[in-house]
């Protein structure tokens, strides 16, 4: 008998999400979750709660929202690697990897920017695209670094899981959208 329940609660979530009818971050979550084994239910909501408009917005929103969340977190990466290369005494492969992963975290803003553009314009497909390019271009960062075999591991490697997890967000919420 619980199984049923839990399948109706869950069925019962998705089609006030998909309605839009008392979406809130925490629902939201749990179904991108339920559907996407790759969203971590915790950090979707942790996310997505420090946005002044997420208590608000419906999947639409929601989906924007985590879209706008990867291009702070791109400007933020610039940011830190711009620091990183003011600073004295990093060897040549350490510049050259940083100056790759700048070029790819510049891309990455107008990646996710494009993310929200189009799920914006209710191109979903178009949307998850470009969500996909971000994490790419994360990917390629870490690459950077280990194939340039740098004494030292990625300074990066927060920002580049945060990007990864938050695309997968935003990916997973536009999935919900129909």
């Amino acid at each position: 008998m619980r199984p049923l329940a839990a399948l109706l609660v869950g069925v019962a979530t998705a089609v006030l999400l998909l309605c839009g009818a008392d979406a809130t971050v925490e629902t939201t979550c749990r179904a991108a979750a339920d559907k996407d084994q790759h969203v971590n239910y915790e950090f979707c909501v942790h996310e997505l709660r420090k946005h002044h408009w997420s208590s608000d917005a419906d999947a639409w929103g929601l989906a924007k929202i985590a879209a706008n969340m990867g291009v702070n977190n791109a400007y933020g990466a610039v940011s830190d690697i711009e620091g990183l290369q003011a600073k004295p005494g990093a060897d040549a492969k350490t510049k050259a990897a940083l100056e790759r992963c700048h070029k790819l975290y510049e891309s990455q803003k107008f990646a996710f920017a494009g993310a929200y553009d189009e799920i914006n314009g209710r191109d979903y497909a178009a949307g998850k695209a470009e969500a996909a390019k971000a994490v790419s271009l994360a990917r390629q960062c870490d690459d950077a670094f280990a194939k340039a075999a740098v004494p030292v591991p990625s300074p990066l490697t927060q920002r580049s899981s945060y990007s990864v997890q938050i695309a997968t967000v935003c990916t997973a919420i536009t999935n919900l959208i129909k």
